[in-house]
């Protein structure tokens, strides 16, 4: 027994000055770091298990042998001269917009595509029947990936019309987020495949199993590509909870998705591809048709993730707020900005330029709004406008520079979206789209209740307390 006591011992000694080593020397946040090495130390053998299950947040996706591409560098600017010349105008119109476009192609290595058409949907009911309408209209091929699958009447809709495109010959594939697949039972991967539709899974749980490790990365990417030439995106999964009009549905969530038209769809449609070579382990390319011109937006994909694609998203937002000068607008259901995020923003209200930063009142998750509560007095008290948005919860997320620049996709502005998930970002350089997206932010902006300065700071003291804590373990949220 004395034996075993000193071997225990031996075995909880090495593997806490491992995980905590690890800890020490690969976490960036200094937080997140310590809050690892204590749980390592303090908690025998359990700490470095849950270090092990949710900490260690890298993970490779791009191997060579399945993409041979690996966009060592690309130029600011197409190679196609209308596209080009729309840049170059949006440059003229914006001064510091060059210095940022260089940057932003540098750190995606994606190039700007020019010719595209945006709209936008408000909730299921607007954006469902266009979903439906195009993967009923495929010719060709029909892609998929989103993080939860409803399998209620919203969801059974899609699995009917996929299991349709898929008996009429075209490539039909579909990726689940392995951890967002339980969110409904049966589950979605189980009558996808009973219909025909080839489904692959990203990181699902296992017991036992190595890819367990990555059990905190989730893909939260909502993508649709139909024949290289129709993208959907934006904030919403698929199911019952975006009809915002069932108002018996007490967990109905406001939200806004997109339509993109033109050939940026190609762009879209291989990140689908670098996805399905990941959960799959075969890399097949895509069509290499790129779709004719569709409309006057000019945009670049971003992708972002705990892979080779880290921080990238962070960059180019700092980046744009950096070269704004005249309104940064952000709309988001969950605000948990990085320090470097912070000081821009909090630079920028004292350059002159107006911050305005739009949350939901209700939140669908009390510790991402508590922790949001606790920092917002850094930005309060350098003028930025702050306002909340009434109930039913809204998802819907935004970002805005000027009256010419915009971000659309599934990313928040938070640890999860921009340390921990897979997510998918367009940049978007369009006056006319930005305008009217803006005069929905304003309309939005009127019926909100503005935060101040003042109701912050009268925060009760067991709230205080409590946003405090939520606060501290925002790294991990």
């Amino acid at each position: 027994m004395a034996l075993f006591s000193s071997l225990a011992s031996i075995a909880a000694f090495v593997l806490a000055l491992a995980s905590a080593g690890h800890a020490l020397l690969l976490k960036r946040d200094p937080r997140a770091a310590l809050g690892w090495i204590a749980l390592c130390v303090l908690i025998p053998f359990g700490g470095p298990l849950l270090y092990f299950l949710f900490g260690i947040n890298r993970v490779k996706t791009k191997a060579k042998k399945l993409r041979p591409d690996d966009r060592k560098t690309v130029p600011p600017f197409p190679e196609r001269n209308d596209a080009g010349e729309l840049a170059r105008s949006l440059i003229r119109a914006g001064e510091g917009l060059a210095e940022f476009i260089n940057t932003t192609a540098a750190v995606t290595k994606r190039p700007l595509v020019a010719g595209n058409r945006i709209d936008f949907y408000h909730n299921g009911e607007g954006v469902y029947p266009a979903m439906i309408e195009t993967i009923e209209s495929a010719s060709r091929t029909l892609f998929l990936t989103t993080y939860i699958f409803e399998t209620n009447r919203t969801g059974r809709r899609f699995i009917a019309a996929l299991g349709d495109a898929v008996r009429r010959g075209v490539d039909v594939r579909v990726i689940l987020d392995g951890v967002g697949e339980f969110y409904s039972c049966p589950r979605a991967g189980t009558l996808l495949k009973r219909a025909g539709v080839p489904v692959g899974r990203f990181i699902p749980p296992r017991l036992f199993v190595m890819p367990s490790i990555h059990i905190n990365l989730r893909n939260h990417r909502k993508l649709m590509v139909a024949d290289s030439a129709i993208g959907f995106t934006g904030g919403m999964n698929i199911g019952d909870r975006h009809l915002v009009k069932n108002l018996d549905d007490p967990n109905r969530v406001v939200d806004m998705h997109f339509r993109i038209s033109g050939p940026v769809a190609a762009a879209l449609e291989e990140v689908f591809l670098d996805d399905w070579a990941f959960v799959t382990g075969r890399y097949e390319p895509g069509s290499g048709i790129q779709s004719e011109p569709a409309g006057d937006a000019v945009c670049r994909v971003i992708t972002d993730g705990p892979n080779e694609d880290l921080d990238k998203l962070a960059m180019v937002l700092i980046g744009a707020v950096t070269a704004a000068r005249r309104s940064v607008t952000i709309m988001t259901p969950y605000f948990i900005p990085p320090r470097e995020l912070m000081a821009v923003l909090q630079a920028a209200s004292l350059r002159g330029i107006r911050v305005l930063i739009v949350l939901p009142e209700k939140n669908n998750l009390p510790p991402v709004h508590w922790a949001a509560r606790n920092m917002l007095w850094e930005l309060l008290r350098w003028g930025v406008e702050v306002y909340y948005q009434p109930p039913p919860f809204v998802h819907t997320k935004l970002f805005m520079i000027d009256d010419h620049y915009l971000h659309i996709g599934s990313a928040n502005i938070d640890p999860r979206s921009l340390r921990l998930n897979f997510e998918l970002a367009v940049e978007v350089y369009d006056e006319a789209l930005a305008g009217r997206l803006a005069e929905h932010v304003e309309q939005v902006r009127r019926r909100s209740r503005r935060v101040t300065l003042e109701e912050v700071d009268a925060r009760p003291f067991p709230e205080r307390v409590r946003d405090s804590l939520a606060w501290l373990l925002s790294p991990y949220m």
